[in-house]
């Protein structure tokens, strides 16, 4: 680890950061720190970057600024948080009301395709959360963590990483514009019919019947709530049914494949070895 704790030379600017060095492993399997700090503006400046093999997330502490990322400018005040792709050109900025910044540059392998998931559902690069005192908390315990000697800090910072995008996901999905109660209602509806119908056959017309919605609508509606289409949510209910049945009664896989709704022995074997890698019998087997 490359430790660099320092009030920097630069008059506009007051920080404190760490420059942390993961090992081998962690870059290659983990979410890892690049670094992480805080940084409090002592006169308006700006900062611009472009194509960091990095994601940067950071909350306002105190003060006004803005972000200017993918064409789009953002005004940012108290307790708002960025989550960006630093291989896209960006810059951050503060004038008169002067601010304090926490943040994280990280990386891992999973992270692009996190990230890209993260802006299907709704995620913007910049929200409001609720509360950002748990943003706050996090960038202090990577902060600790990463200056640690802690053999296992690799570990933690990934896992405080995980807690992290946790955090982000659950305030900025599914933005506010796109929660109506009614929306969310209907959807749930759907959703707890199919929690309780999945073995039964289901179309896109039958639910749009029952639910009085229109069945474009309905798909999208689900989509932007629960990340998944209906057919593929059906299919995860069905694949655990079947496994549940599969570990713990003696049924034959004809009448699993009945009662799960996943149709006669052949189908059902097709789609739990597409879904699982392996044939019924040979998930049975194993347990």
């Amino acid at each position: 680890m490359d430790k660099n704790n320092f009030f920097t030379s630069a008059p506009s600017v007051r920080s404190s950061r760490i420059l942390y060095t993961p090992s081998p492993f962690a870059r290659t399997w983990l979410l890892h720190l690049q670094e992480v700090g805080t940084l409090q503006a002592l006169k308006p400046h700006t900062s611009r970057r472009e194509k960091l093999q990095s994601y940067l997330c950071f909350v306002v502490e105190d003060g006004e600024g803005e972000l200017v990322y993918e064409g789009k400018t953002y005004g940012l005040k108290t307790g708002d948080v960025v989550f960006i792709d630093c291989r896209k050109a960006y810059s951050h900025s503060t004038d008169i009301h002067l601010w304090t910044l926490r943040w994280c540059h990280f990386y891992g392998p999973s992270l692009t395709g996190i990230y890209a998931k993260y802006r299907e559902r709704g995620g913007r690069p910049v929200f409001t959360p609720a509360d950002a005192a748990p943003f706050r908390q996090i960038f202090q315990q990577l902060y600790n963590i990463a200056e640690s000697s802690d053999y296992i800090r690799d570990m933690k910072i990934n896992e405080g990483l995980n807690t992290l995008l946790t955090l982000v996901m659950q305030e900025s999905w599914n933005p506010g514009e796109r929660r109506e109660g009614r929306k969310r209602k209907s959807c749930m509806d759907v959703k707890n019919y199919l929690d309780e119908h999945f073995a039964e056959k289901t179309t896109l017309d039958a639910l749009s019947a029952v639910f009085y919605m229109d069945k474009y609508y309905l798909t999208k509606c689900f989509k932007e709530e629960y990340g998944t289409t209906i057919n593929q949510y059906l299919l995860q209910i069905r694949i655990t049914k079947a496994k549940q049945m599969l570990r713990f009664t003696d049924e034959k896989l004809e009448t699993i494949g009945l009662e799960c709704g996943l149709g006669a022995a052949n189908y059902f074997s097709r789609a739990f070895k597409k879904i699982e890698g392996m044939s019924p019998s040979e998930y049975r087997e194993m347990w």
